[in-house]
């Protein structure tokens, strides 16, 4: 139900779920927390409060900003916006019963909107939150039931804030003294360097699992390019690459190692998984060692597209992990 005129906004998203309130409270008073079971992490940012739960909170997610002005726990939570960010108004989360074995999970927006966001509303805002909701009603059906009967989809302009907002931003780095196993590999390299993407909470820390998001799925472009990198290097008596070149060679706690030893070169590449409260700092980092001639002269081509390509497999295995669907398979 959403009724909203020209500045206006009246947006309800509500849900039935067979469950006595108490459930679905216990669940609403987590909002918020690390563990918060509503929230859709990591295809959005997290909500976050500067202190727990209570009135007085004050936080938000992403951009939007709000603190808490009503607070019954297991029934209701009133958030203020701040209006800097161009909605004046409340969002409410509430819990109400309907009867002893089912009860109403409803979030409603009431608020006018200022400034620019009497355009962005129509134009992106609205079917972001629409989306957030939908999805948060989802986690919590599964929460209570074990699956979701009729799943929200994610219509393209979500997509896109989905991909622009969690995708993170990929940003060269000094490759991390954490990186023991890496050092310890390939000590004296040729060619060192090291990326970095920040990713929400939620998503995977096992760095095997984003190495194989890096190496094992990398974007169509990369692999074209790996195709003409063998016809290419084949008159230079360079070994052709395979697949082999990425396997997984040692691990170490928050950190693996791949890759091969060559004729031509020795090359490593370690994936470092550094979670906090916040989110998630992935780095690959690639250690390099020529062995010949013909060694130098590939690596010194090699390196010239090297950082692109290293960031565009990095920002795809970021993306990936953020999406709606990784998302639901996490929360199945």
């Amino acid at each position: 139900m959403r009724m909203e005129g020209w500045f206006a906004v009246e947006n309800v998203h509500e849900r039935v779920l067979p469950v006595p309130a108490a459930e679905v409270g216990r669940l609403l008073d987590r909002a918020g927390s690390a563990d918060d079971p509503l929230w859709p992490t990591p295809c959005w940012l997290p909500m976050r409060f500067d202190r727990p739960l209570a009135v007085g909170a004050d936080g938000g997610h992403g951009a939007v900003l709000y603190h808490v002005s009503a607070y019954e726990p297991g029934r209701r939570i009133e958030f203020t916006f701040d209006p800097r960010i161009g909605l004046v108004g409340t969002h409410t989360m509430e819990v109400l019963p309907q009867g002893p074995d089912s009860c109403l999970l409803r979030h409603r927006i009431v608020a006018d909107t200022r400034g620019a966001m009497r355009i962005l509303w129509p134009a992106i805002v609205r079917v972001c939150h629409d989306t957030v909701l939908e999805h948060l009603l989802d986690n919590a059906e599964r929460a209570v039931t074990g699956s979701v009967a009729d799943p929200v989809r994610y219509p393209w302009r979500a997509r896109l804030a989905v991909a622009l907002e969690g995708g993170g931003k990929v940003r060269a780095r000094p490759v991390p003294a954490e990186a023991a196993l890496l050092h310890a590999a390939l000590p004296r390299p040729d060619l060192a360097d090291a990326f970095s993407v920040r990713v929400p909470p939620g998503t995977s820390v096992d760095p095997q699992v984003w190495a194989d998001g890096v190496f094992r799925d990398p974007p169509a472009v990369v692999t074209a390019l790996l195709r003409l990198r063998n016809v290419v290097v084949a008159p230079f008596g360079i070994e052709r690459g395979d697949s082999s070149a990425f396997d997984t060679v040692g691990r170490d706690g928050r950190e693996v190692l791949l890759g091969t030893d060559a004729g031509h070169l020795d090359f490593r590449a370690s994936i470092l998984v550094e979670p906090d409260s916040d989110g998630t700092t992935v780095t690959l980092s690639t250690h390099a060692a020529t062995r010949s001639r013909a060694g130098r002269a590939y690596l010194g081509l090699v390196g010239l597209v090297h950082p692109a390509v290293v960031r565009a497999m990095l920002r795809r295995a970021a993306r990936k992990a953020v999406s709606p669907r990784a998302r639901a398979t996490v929360a199945a």
